[in-house]
């Protein structure tokens, strides 16, 4: 039972049109939506926990990533419980009781449960199957350039699938249309495209993950400079985090990266030109990066993966 009253048990969308900022807010789901919304209504005074079936904070991100952002959430009194699942919400009086098992059972007591579990597109009652759309799994089947299996009708965005980015669905449009007006567009990769959540520090990588890159059988190079080595970030007073890079130690190819700070969400896309331009250790160290800036991190961290750090 995870719906005995529908008022005090709300979805992402429901959680930005809250009439006041509740004491005590439980966030069932750690991915980033999930995170977005503890950090928001932590700054905004509420007392947070966030449960999370997986053993990390954001599953999927690389693991450093996903333990110092836990670090962080703890320095903010931000509670998380991971490896535990929600067995049942019940109503008392104005209170809500969360049961949760994992490492321990227990219960937790809140005003408004936000329920941060995932994403699907709006695909149900809109008479889509009898116009000859194909859909598979909650999503529309759509080829690479959009078009479903009906003539005429092509689907971007949230309702095709992951990953559920407005990024993605603008690209998508893009590609859509020049297809539409016959200008031969490419198409995505969508295994270079930025992820990033929107917290405070900020969280983004592009490409493989450390453990990713590992079990595709790379051998790699790995840098991770600290944010507090940086003077830009010292002089702004915001020092917490680090920007990780990883390469195929053979050829010097730029496999992924993986920053959590400030400012991460904008350095990512420094990452992500130089993967589509397929640039290896030395382009990315050998540009001549501004100082004091926080895009120093990634250039540093490449610097540190091949012992060529004069900073740190």
């Amino acid at each position: 039972g995870l719906e005995p009253d529908g008022e005090r048990i709300i979805t992402s969308r429901e959680a930005m049109v809250l009439e006041s900022v509740p004491e005590r807010l439980v966030i069932v789901g750690a991915g980033a939506i999930g995170i977005e919304f503890a950090y928001l209504y932590n700054v905004f005074g509420s007392q947070v926990t966030v449960i999370e079936m997986l053993p990390a904070l954001l599953p999927g991100a690389d693991a450093d990533i996903s333990r110092e952002l836990a670090r962080q959430f703890k320095k903010r009194k931000i509670k998380a419980l991971t490896g535990s699942r929600v067995e049942s919400i019940v109503r008392q009086g104005d209170e809500l009781l969360v049961q949760v098992s994992g490492t321990k059972e227990q219960t937790i007591i809140a005003d408004v449960v936000l329920l941060a579990m995932g994403v699907t597109g709006n695909v149900e009652n809109l008479g889509l199957e009898q116009a000859g759309v194909t859909i598979d799994k909650g999503a529309i089947k759509v080829d690479e350039y959009y078009r479903t299996a009906a003539p005429n009708i092509l689907a971007i965005g949230d309702v095709i699938g992951p990953p559920w980015l407005a990024h993605v669905a603008s690209a998508e449009g893009i590609v859509a249309v020049e297809q539409l007006a016959g200008l031969n567009p490419g198409t995505i990769d969508y295994g270079n495209i930025p992820l990033c959540t929107f917290c405070e520090p900020q969280v983004a990588s592009v490409g493989l993950t450390e453990e990713q890159a590992e079990g595709e059988g790379y051998e790699i190079k790995v840098g991770k400079f600290p944010f507090r080595a940086l003077g830009k970030a010292v002089a702004i007073g915001k020092i917490e985090g680090f920007a990780k890079v990883i390469y195929d130690a053979k050829y010097g190819k730029l496999l992924g990266a993986h920053l959590i700070g400030h400012g991460a969400t904008d350095l990512i896309s420094e990452v992500a030109v130089g993967r589509k331009v397929k640039a290896t250790f030395t382009e990315i160290m050998k540009t001549v990066h501004p100082h004091p800036t926080l895009s120093e991190a990634v250039m540093e961290a490449t610097a540190l993966a091949y012992g060529e750090s004069t900073n740190f």
